[in-house]
């Protein structure tokens, strides 16, 4: 292993397929729903200490790779990963071409919404121009715009919540799923612009060059119409 974290080149074999996974929440719960579809990382995928980036896979022919979610959609809709996992805001703010998303796996549940002050009641709807801080410029300018409203995108990839406090932007464009971090900090949602699930993606060349990728979509797609089914038992 070297001091950077790249993996020794055995995990490199020729033909291997790669399943890319996002850091944090989503991966916690895609987890089990992986193992169940087939998809199982090597032991040292858990191991908390570990700085490595790609792992293997109980599958010989497949290997595994851990990056941010935003990398996720790149690696997949480059070929240089066939197969992943990831929210469905990343997929709408890329839009790439060559990525399809087959499966809607029910998990990492959330919201992007639009928040502001709690103390600010002027309408900025009434406003031609708005300055937003996001970490999704697209899926904003495209929302504001709808509006008859320019935004000007402050791009910035986390505590969000600070800038309307601190005079960087009057509103923000965030994930949120209890909303407590934003009452926390004084904010209000204000609009929702998209409803989030977690996704199953694939390389469109991929999925019509190499049998193994349908064949792990049709998995994944099974596992998750099982889980729908018990859901109602459940309840």
């Amino acid at each position: 292993m070297t001091s950077i974290g790249l993996p020794d080149n055995s995990f490199f074999r020729p033909g291997q397929l790669t399943f890319a996974v996002p850091k944090g929440r989503i991966l916690d719960e895609a987890l089990p729903v992986m193992v169940r579809a087939g998809v199982e990382p090597a032991a040292d995928f858990h191991d908390p200490k570990s700085r490595a980036l790609a792992f293997a896979c109980t599958r010989n022919d497949m290997r595994m790779i851990r990056v941010r979610a935003f990398d996720v959609a790149t690696f997949v809709a480059h070929g240089a990963a066939q197969v992943g996992i990831v929210g469905s805001d990343v997929i709408e703010e890329f839009d790439y071409a060559d990525l399809y998303a087959p499966v809607d796996l029910g998990i990492g549940l959330c919201r992007l919404s639009v928040a502001r002050m709690a103390s600010d009641t002027d309408e900025a709807g009434s406003a031609s121009h708005l300055r937003v801080a996001t970490k999704y410029p697209s899926l904003t300018r495209r929302h504001f715009a709808a509006a008859g409203v320019q935004a000007e995108c402050v791009k910035l990839n986390g505590a969000m919540e600070l800038a309307p406090s601190l005079g960087l932007a009057r509103q923000i464009v965030d994930l949120v799923s209890t909303g407590t971090t934003l009452r926390e900090n004084g904010l209000v949602e204000t609009a929702t612009i998209l409803e989030i699930s977690a996704r199953l993606i694939v390389n469109r060349t991929a999925l019509k060059t190499d049998a193994r990728v349908p064949a792990l979509v049709d998995a994944f797609r099974r596992e998750a119409e099982a889980r729908e089914r018990k859901a109602p038992a459940a309840a």
